[in-house]
């Protein structure tokens, strides 16, 4: 029982709900406009939450491996660091965990495009392998792009493009422009959660070589970035209400966004590392919250 609760530790469950958001999202978009399938939202789910749990152990790994989880760092205590998890059972983990995403991609794929649309299903075949690859890659390896300051570029894709308008387009095989303002928000929500994380451990991260964009910003303007983020999010998504709104239904998600004030606030007053570790589950159960609250008022 000891050990299962180790694994679960790993996977990091309180990371998971932010990484549906996505999915919510397109699909509440997909479904308002008449196109949804069973088939597909539960692939869709099973695939994120898939990635979600291999960058999850991926992270554990690289950032063990590489001594940068070390008595500096100021969140939780990671399984390698602890000694919970070799590096062995680990990369096992890895190993098995992303062929199971993978085979759970591929099922999405055939359940949308059948074997009729081979071109679209080829597209999001090699979407499906990038976002496997850009999983592990972020602290894995000496070209590990969330040493690099790249983390919030690959985050603000892959779980806000990708997630909302990908999913999307699973159901509608159609393109809508529109459809990108919530896919930006939902990006730009997720890459505040990462940069709460890096804001958080951007100190020890700079001694131990892990070169994030708050390591790079500094402490000030990682702070005035962090308001760009979350207040372009919300922007966003008024933008895409004051195209697509039929009724006052369509704006609860703004509900959301209260919390999200009361962050910013207690944000830009930080002076304490240790008392933005809270604020991380903040952002990423608003960000839940702001999706379903969306998804509510479109479908409702």
């Amino acid at each position: 029982m000891s050990k299962i609760s180790n694994w679960i530790g790993a996977a990091r469950l309180r990371t998971l709900p932010l990484s549906i958001s996505g999915i919510l999202v397109g699909s509440s978009v997909a479904a308002h406009q008449g196109y949804f399938n069973i088939s597909i939202f539960s692939l869709a789910l099973g695939t994120t939450l898939g990635l979600q749990v291999l960058s999850n152990f991926a992270n554990d790994y690289g950032d063990g491996v590489k001594g940068t989880d070390n008595e500096d760092r100021i969140g939780p205590m990671r399984a390698i660091q602890s000694g919970l998890i070799s590096h062995r059972e680990m990369k096992q983990a890895m190993v098995l965990t992303a062929l199971v995403t993978f085979l759970l991609a591929v099922l999405l794929i055939y359940a949308s495009f059948g074997v009729e649309k081979w071109l679209e299903a080829l597209i999001f075949l090699v979407l499906g392998i990038a976002s496997i690859v850009a999983a592990i890659k972020y602290t894995v390896g000496n070209s590990a792009y969330g040493y690099r300051g790249m983390g919030d570029i690959f985050v603000f894709l892959f779980f806000g493009l990708v997630a909302v308008y990908g999913s999307y387009f699973l159901y509608s095989h159609q393109h809508d422009w529109v459809s990108f303002f919530p896919a930006v928000s939902i990006g730009l929500l997720s890459a505040a959660v990462l940069n709460v994380n890096n804001m958080r451990d951007r100190v020890p991260d700079a001694k131990a070589g892990k070169i994030t964009l708050a390591v790079k910003l500094g402490e000030a303007r990682v702070k005035n970035y962090h308001y760009m983020l979350i207040l372009g999010s919300l922007l966003f998504l008024l933008l895409y209400s004051a195209m697509k709104a039929e009724d006052l239904n369509d704006f609860i998600y703004l509900f959301g966004f209260i919390p999200l004030i009361f962050h910013l606030r207690r944000v830009v007053k930080n002076d304490n590392p240790m008392l933005l570790d809270p604020e991380l589950k903040i952002v990423a159960l608003s960000t839940f919250g702001i999706s379903i609250l969306f998804a509510i008022g479109l479908l409702w």
